[in-house]
C-alpha cells in the first residue's frame, strides 16, 4: 500500500513518519509541487508558489518560508528583498500529495504589487475586475 492510501485510510491520529511521505510527493517533471499560501489567523489564501524538495525541506527546519523561484531559476526565500517574509505556522499535504498548503504569517503584503494577496482579479461574468484589495504604495514596502 502507498503512503497516501495508507493515510487514506487511517483513522484521525493516525501516523507515517515525514521522511517516508516526502519521499512519495509526487514532483512535477521539474522537481516541483504547488504550495499554497494561506495566512494561519483569517484563512486568507496570499498566494500560490512553487517548491521543490530544498525548498520544502529549509521551510520546515526553518520556519521562514522558501520557494523555487520559476522565472529567477533559485530558491526564493518570500522577503529576501521586500522583508515581507512568510513564517511558516503549520504545513499540510493534500490527500493525494500533489499540493502544498502553508499556513503562514505574513508580514505585510504577500503580492509584489503591494496588495495584501495575489487573487485580487475577479472574473465577472466576461470582465475581470480588480476587487476590494487597496494597493499599497510600493515606496512604503521598502523603508528602513
Amino acid at each position: 500500500m502507498g503512503v497516501f492510501k495508507e493515510l487514506e485510510a487511517a483513522q484521525t491520529g493516525g501516523s507515517v513518519p515525514l521522511a517516508r511521505v516526502l519521499d512519495a510527493l509526487p514532483w512535477n517533471a521539474d522537481g516541483l509541487l504547488p504550495a499554497i499560501a494561506q495566512q494561519y489567523d483569517s484563512g486568507e489564501v496570499l498566494m500560490l508558489a512553487w517548491m521543490n524538495r530544498i525548498a520544502l525541506d529549509e521551510t520546515l527546519t526553518t520556519g521562514r518560508v522558501c520557494y523555487w523561484s520559476r522565472s529567477r531559476g533559485r530558491l526564493w526565500r518570500k522577503g529576501e528583498s521586500s522583508g515581507q517574509v512568510q513564517m511558516l505556522r503549520e504545513a499540510r499535504i493534500d490527500c493525494d500529495g500533489d499540493t502544498l498548503l502553508l499556513k503562514v504569517d505574513q508580514t505585510g503584503p504577500a503580492c509584489h504589487t503591494g496588495r495584501r494577496a495575489c487573487f485580487y482579479n475577479r472574473i465577472d461574468g466576461d470582465r475581470v475586475v480588480v476587487d476590494r484589495d487597496v494597493l499599497i504604495d510600493p515606496t512604503e514596502l521598502y523603508r528602513p
